[in-house]
């Protein structure tokens, strides 16, 4: 339902783009009958007309056909106009993700009933009056009192009243961070991220990250990703690392459907023992996630996405500058790629490089 919703805005959005450029289109020729002068005086009154209005209307309120013109007009002007215009590079790209939000929202599942009030002071009451009894001895009470309610949700609301048991660490997430810190220095990490482009399409990128160096490679990004792309892409890599893969033991991914046992046989082939982490836990492959939460708020939500071929273009250019530039506090400071025998010393002069299509700024001691 969402989908089929989804696709008549995204229809009737394009009629509405359709009509808006055929009329502008017709006006634009009626302007080539008129006189450069003519032209000339026209374009300094609309000048000085914005300049006055600027002065008057703080935040203007332009309607969707405005958008659209304005959006698709502001790439024909030169870069050093664009921050004069009343639609700045950061409102384009808010109303990106407004369209986003708007294609990938799902409807609410109905759910279970809401719990009402009464029966909630009635939990609360049972708690308080009865310290000794778990909640599954108030689960009983309330049957015998007529009461048809879940012992999950009675656990749930005595804890939220602060009449709980205390919370007990998982045993297994201890141990599971024993066994991150243990195999770090021969631990790879695989994950599956989404970008989404100008068009609403969804691409997904697959990447590796060397847990020790925290190297990140770039496998590849498909608008529809299977399990035999998914394979194909770490033979690649394991093509690619060549006498390196050896010095790998442990690969971690999560449960997803791409990572069958073809692509874990390719990694065991090799000697690199696979293991899952445990369901719906993406906090057992924290640096996996980490990565994808800093290329998210560096780089792709930061710009507009074209299409497959740009959005491998613009990741492989922020995983060199994540394995050669960044720093990471995990290594106190220093890029994956940095030796941590050799001391920088303070520069005299410091140059300056933008990289990502200008999105960051690299600097490094001048020449």
């Amino acid at each position: 339902m969402a989908l089929v919703a989804g696709r008549a805005l995204w229809v009737h959005m394009l009629v509405r783009l359709l009509y808006l450029f055929a009329t502008r289109i017709l006006a634009w020729l009626v302007l080539l009958s008129r006189s450069s002068a003519a032209k000339n005086a026209e374009i300094l009154i609309l000048r000085h007309e914005v300049a006055v209005l600027r002065r008057q209307v703080a935040a203007p309120k332009p309607r969707w056909s405005d958008r659209a013109l304005l959006a698709a007009l502001v790439r024909l002007l030169p870069r050093p106009l664009h921050c004069q215009r009343i639609v700045s590079p950061r409102t384009l790209l808010a109303w990106h993700q407004r369209l986003i939000q708007q294609k990938w929202t799902q409807p609410t599942p109905p759910g279970r009933p809401p719990l009402s009030e009464q029966l909630r002071e009635l939990i609360v009451r049972l708690g308080s009056e009865n310290p000794r009894w778990g909640f599954r001895r108030v689960h009983g009470e309330l049957r015998r009192l007529g009461h048809k309610v879940s012992p999950a949700t009675v656990r749930r609301v005595l804890r939220a009243a602060g009449l709980g048991p205390a919370p007990r660490p998982h045993p297994a997430r201890g141990e599971w961070t024993a066994f991150l810190k243990t195999h770090a220095h021969g631990l790879l990490a695989t994950d599956l991220f989404h970008v989404d482009t100008i068009g609403l399409q969804r691409l997904y990128a697959l990447f590796v990250l060397e847990v020790r160096t925290r190297t990140v490679h770039i496998l590849g990004v498909t608008d529809h990703p299977t399990a035999a792309w998914a394979t194909q892409q770490a033979r690649q890599m394991l093509w690619h690392l060549s006498d390196r893969a050896t010095e790998f033991t442990h690969l971690i991914h999560d449960r997803d459907a791409k990572f069958t046992a073809a692509f874990d046989a390719v990694f065991t082939s090799e000697g690199i023992t696979v293991t899952k982490i445990p369901p719906r836990s993406p906090n057992c492959n924290p640096h996996a996630e980490r990565f994808v939460r800093s290329v998210r708020e560096e780089c792709t939500d930061r710009l507009l996405i074209f299409n497959r071929s740009h959005a491998e273009k613009i990741l492989h250019d922020y995983a060199r500058h994540f394995n050669n530039h960044r720093p990471h506090q995990g290594r106190d400071q220093l890029a994956p790629l940095d030796d941590p025998n050799v001391i920088p010393l303070p520069a005299a002069r410091i140059q300056r490089r933008q990289a990502v299509t200008g999105l960051i700024n690299e600097y490094r001691p001048a020449s």
